[in-house]
Order: C-alpha cells, then structure tokens, then sequence
C-alpha cells in the first residue's frame, strides 16, 4: 500500500538454492515473520504456484531422470513460469502484498541454462520474451552439496527426479549459483545455509528489513 495515491506495488522476493539447502525452510520461517509482523504475504513455489503450474510440476519432478530433455524441461518450466506470474505473483504485488518464492528463474539458468543442457543464452532468450520480470531480492542458501544432497534424499519424496542425477550435479549447481551471485550482486544475496537454522533465519530477515521500508505494514 502507500500513502500518496500512487497505486500500490509490493515486494518480490525469491529463495534459491541447491536442493536440500534449507531454503523451503526459510521461506516459511520468513513467511510466518513477517505475518506476524501484520504484513500481507503470499507464499509460493516454483515449479507451481497455480493451478496450470502446478500440473506442470507433476511432469517435471516426478519419474525417471531421462525422462525429458534439458531443452524439453526448459519450454516445460517456462510455461509454468508464465501462468504463475499470471495467474500469481503479478496480481499479489499489484496489490500491494510480499511475495516470498521458493525457486524463480534463478533455478532454470542453473538445472537446464548450465548443468543440465548448457542452455544458457536460449532460458534468457525465452525469459526476455515471455517472462520479463526478476525478484528485488534473491535470497541464495549456499551449503555443502554432500549435505545437502543427503538431506534432500531423505525426505523420500516423490518429486525426487533432480536429487536422483546425483551429487555431480549438486556440485556444478552450487558453483553456477554462487556464479550467478557475482553476476547479479545487487539483487542476490548469499546466505550461509550451514549453520542453525535461527541463525540462517535471521540472517535472512536482516537481508530482507531494508527492503520493506517502503511498505505499509
């Protein structure tokens, strides 16, 4: 909201991370601290966040991992992209709310733009043309991939498909973020996902205050 009758605009915020980095995690804890606080927040994920998305997401994190192509998934988590935006992430800022996402398009330049297909320059191409829009912030949990890796097993999921290429990928993957973090410094900020989780937590939130001061409670 704001106070000068200028239409309201919100604050998109995504978390990223190698899989099993605790960022799901962190997003809720950072979802229920900023209710309470009595902000207006929607919290979503990609793969999802829609209706259309969240068919999408069916297809791409469940089953075989040579189940598609690099260059398959890429159309595939565009189109849910698209819809969530839509359908989602467009409508809650004009409103004015907080949009707290697991995952955005930080995930498709990492799993088919670098490590799963060298599709980088082709996922900004269809992000430029069909998507056009970032997060403010982007929160990246950086963690060991070994660790991560076998806290991601072990929640014996269905949608295990990208943990099931092994921890090869998990490597490329946290070193093409922290690369993407060079890139992008001023919207990205790494987080040392090692530690407690309050710890995690509240480096987070600290990130996050500076980015709230132009909206109304």
């Amino acid at each position: 909201m704001t106070t000068n009758g200028a239409a309201p605009h919100g604050l998109f915020i995504s978390f990223e991370g190698i899989d099993g980095s605790g960022k799901s995690t962190q997003a809720r804890r950072l979802a229920r601290t900023l209710r309470a606080q009595g902000r207006d927040v929607v919290l979503t994920r990609e793969p999802g966040g829609s209706t259309g998305a969240e068919e999408i997401r069916a297809l791409v994190l469940q089953g075989d991992p040579d189940r598609w192509s690099a260059e398959t998934e890429l159309l595939l988590f565009t189109a849910a992209r698209r819809d969530h935006l839509e359908r989602t992430i467009r409508p809650a800022l004009a409103a004015g709310q907080i949009v707290l996402c697991d995952r955005f398009a930080d995930s498709t330049r990492m799993y088919q733009g670098l490590s799963r297909g060298n599709l980088r320059t082709a996922v900004d191409v269809l992000h430029d043309l069909m998507i056009g829009q970032e997060p403010e912030l982007t929160l990246l949990i950086d963690m060991d991939p070994g660790a991560a890796l076998a806290r991601a097993k072990a929640r014996a999921t269905i949608e295990e498909r990208f943990e099931d290429f092994g921890q090869p990928l998990q490597d490329a993957m946290r070193a093409g973020f922290l690369a993407l973090a060079k890139e992008f410094p001023n919207r990205i900020r790494v987080i040392d996902g090692t530690r407690g989780e309050d710890d995690v937590a509240a480096d987070i939130l600290a990130a996050v205050v500076p980015r709230l001061t132009n909206l109304q409670p």
